[in-house]
């Protein structure tokens, strides 16, 4: 063996001298990342190992970029909207290019502020791609081509999901756009064929739409966002019409031809019969698949569910000793504020105590224009869980900082107990729907009746202060029940009906 090829040897053993630490992390999303901090500033000797992307997916390619493109649009719709308030205006041109730049430059500042707390709380971040070598042991492929192998008394496994592709004839080879993708056009789409009306799909559509694109969303259920009650899905779908984009229900998708960005046919089977879409762009948002697959989670001992998931229990424990998992990977509502409560579980499970995931308070928020906000149950999930309600409900109309704004579509409703004051489920159809929501997920988390909401002294005029209309709108107990009066209420299963 000569000079060089010692040197070259005795390099490589040095890559890979087993290194220990307290915890080690696979995977950088927001929950990982603050786990790391965390730690990191408890005095942990703390390693993430990240493939790609500096704080996962939320800063760089999901939620903060696709919300920063999303409120583009919304100004977008205004400028649509001058005359109504008063604005003269020949026109205007939307200059996709520099809506990307604003993207990139918040992405930017968010990239390097992440840094600096890793800096400042001396976790250590490693830009590589990681797989489990042994039980606890990680092998991670370094940019530059060396490999390092690290142990942790702790792993945790945050690798997230990413969009699903279906095995459809013609789609892989038409290179269709993800929200990846979408969010890195420097041009608006003439023709953008969306597949799957989830959130991703919707947010996405409305935006391009605003933008200037024709838009047609296809998706296999009859209504889009199906599993919301009937009153949100109608909202849903009379927004989008309204709008000038086309929906296309109950509809599979058959086979694709052509290449997105050029010119893409996509044939769909609907009510039996095939039809042909035509556009320029394609986007898939179908659904999401877990980031399981060649991270070497069977040489570890860790179990995957039959759609991939890591097997968890209620505190995030997977299936090997020391070895947890968070966020989407595991199964979570793919949510960033889950991936968030995910690592306070398992945090205050390292540190001796018994937290879990049953029974969280989880929001949701489609951030389309109105936003979809949820907390608790809607009326679906009353009615198949027998449960009764008493239901509040007003349209945006009777909400007084909405008719300043010109921002009256949408409604807000609310479920009550029976027997109670205890507020079971919220929904906000409405501009900033979530941030009204807030002060209602306050309130439940706090235990407070409804009526709390109602006699507050809330600033005027502001959106939140719709709730005192909003938990007016149906007697209360005391004025109503058991006094035999024209306003009693009476609950069968999953509704109100007056007597």
């Amino acid at each position: 063996m000569n000079r060089s090829e010692t040197l070259s040897s005795t390099h490589a053993n040095q890559a890979r001298a087993l290194e220990e630490y307290d915890l080690v992390i696979l995977g950088g999303g927001t929950g990982s990342t603050i786990a790391a901090w965390t730690f990191a500033s408890q005095g942990q000797r703390v390693a993430v190992i990240e493939r790609k992307y500096i704080g996962g997916s939320c800063p760089n390619i999901a939620c903060l970029p696709s919300k920063n493109i999303l409120h583009g649009a919304r100004v977008a719709s205004y400028f649509r909207r001058g005359k109504e308030f008063g604005l003269a205006a020949d026109g205007f041109r939307v200059d996709m290019p520099a809506v990307r730049a604003r993207k990139r430059a918040m992405v930017s500042g968010l990239n390097d502020m992440y840094l600096d707390n890793f800096k400042q709380t001396r976790a250590e971040f490693i830009l590589g791609s990681g797989r489990f070598v042994s039980p606890k042991t990680l092998e991670v492929s370094l940019v530059d081509g060396t490999t390092r192998l690290l142990r942790g008394a702790n792993v945790i496994v945050s690798t997230g999901t990413r969009a699903a592709l279906e095995s459809t004839p013609g789609l892989a080879e038409a290179q269709p756009l993800t929200h990846i993708e979408a969010l890195e056009l420097d041009q608006i789409p003439t023709h953008l064929i969306v597949i799957g009306g989830g959130y991703v799909g919707l947010e996405l559509s409305q935006a391009m739409r605003r933008f200037g694109s024709k838009v047609t969303i296809i998706d296999r259920n009859d209504h889009l966002l199906h599993k919301e009650d009937d009153d949100v899905t109608e909202a849903i779908a009379n927004l989008f019409r309204d709008e000038g984009t086309d929906t296309v229900l109950n509809a599979r998708v058959k086979r694709i031809s052509g290449k997105s960005g050029d010119s893409v046919s996509v044939v769909v089977e609907q009510d039996g019969g095939e039809k042909t879409l035509a556009g320029t762009h394609l986007l898939v948002a179908g659904g999401r698949q877990p980031n399981t697959e060649n991270i070497g989670l069977e040489l570890a001992g860790i179990e995957v569910t039959d759609r991939g998931y890591i097997k968890v229990n209620e505190r995030l424990e997977t299936t090997a000793p020391g070895v947890w998992a968070i966020g989407e990977v595991a199964g979570s509502p793919q949510f960033t504020h889950v991936s968030v409560d995910d690592f306070r579980v398992v945090h205050d499970n390292l540190i001796g105590g018994n937290r879990v995931t049953t029974g969280r308070l989880i929001p949701y928020t489609l951030f389309t224009d109105p936003e979809l906000a949820r907390i608790g149950l809607s009326e679906k999930q009353a009615k198949a869980g027998g449960i009764t309600y008493r239901l509040f409900k007003i349209p945006m109309e009777r909400v007084l900082r909405a008719l300043t704004l010109s921002e009256t579509r949408g409604f807000l409703k609310a479920l009550v107990e029976v027997n109670g004051d205890r507020i079971l489920g919220f929904t906000a159809f409405a501009v900033d729907g979530g941030e009204i929501m807030a002060s209602v997920q306050t309130a439940m988390m706090a235990g407070l009746p409804y009526t709390s909401l109602r006699e507050a002294i809330w600033a005027h005029p502001t959106l939140v202060e719709g709730l005192i209309p909003l938990f007016s709108s149906a007697p209360s107990l005391s004025a109503s029940v058991g006094t035999g009066s024209q306003e009693a209420i009476a609950i069968q299963g999953a509704g109100v009906v007056q007597h």
